[in-house]
C-alpha cells in the first residue's frame, strides 16, 4: 500500500491528488473525503488548527496502517491543514484507493473516525464573542466505538 501523509498550512488540490491514484491499473475505486470549515449557524468567523509536529504524522501513519490491515487498499492519501482557516476553507483530504468500492468506503470512514479521535490536532474556533478551544465531541467518540467493537 502506498501512503502519502502531509500536514501543512497550504491548501491542496483534490483534482491533483486524485489524478495520482486514479490512473493506477489495480485501482477500481477511489473514495474522496474533503472536510471544510463550516459555519455554526451565523457565529463562526474562522478557526485555528494546531498540531504536534512529527507526532501527528506518526499517529496518522498508524491509523492508515490499521486500515491497511483490515481492507485491501492500494493507496491512501491524508492531507491535513493547520494554521489559520476561514469559512469554506478545506481542512482535510482523505483518499482511499482499492480494487473494490466497499473496501475504499469502509477504510475512509474508519480513518476519519480514528483521525477525529486520536490524531493530535487542536482546534480553536473564533466567533464574534472571541476565541475558544473546542472540546472533543461525544458523537466522534461514538463513531469510533463501532470500530473498537469490531464492526
Amino acid at each position: 500500500m502506498d501512503v502519502t501523509i502531509r500536514v501543512q498550512e497550504a491548501d491542496f488540490s483534490l483534482a491533483d491528488e486524485y489524478a495520482l491514484l486514479a490512473g493506477r491499473p489495480e485501482v477500481g475505486a477511489v473514495v474522496a473525503f474533503v472536510g471544510l470549515v463550516r459555519d455554526v449557524p451565523g457565529r463562526l468567523a474562522g478557526m485555528t488548527l494546531e498540531h504536534y509536529p512529527g507526532m501527528t504524522e506518526k499517529q496518522l501513519g498508524k491509523i492508515v496502517a490499521q486500515a491497511g490491515e483490515r481492507w485491501p487498499l492500494s493507496a491512501v492519501t491524508v492531507i491535513h491543514r493547520v494554521g489559520e482557516l476561514k469559512l469554506s476553507d478545506q481542512i482535510v483530504l482523505l483518499l482511499t484507493a482499492s480494487a473494490h468500492r466497499d473496501a475504499a468506503y469502509a477504510a475512509s470512514q474508519f480513518i476519519m473516525d480514528w483521525l477525529k479521535n486520536d490524531a493530535p490536532f487542536w482546534k480553536k474556533e473564533t466567533t464574534g464573542e472571541g476565541a475558544a478551544w473546542v472540546e472533543a465531541k461525544d458523537s466522534d467518540a461514538k463513531a469510533l466505538a463501532r470500530w473498537q467493537q469490531g464492526q
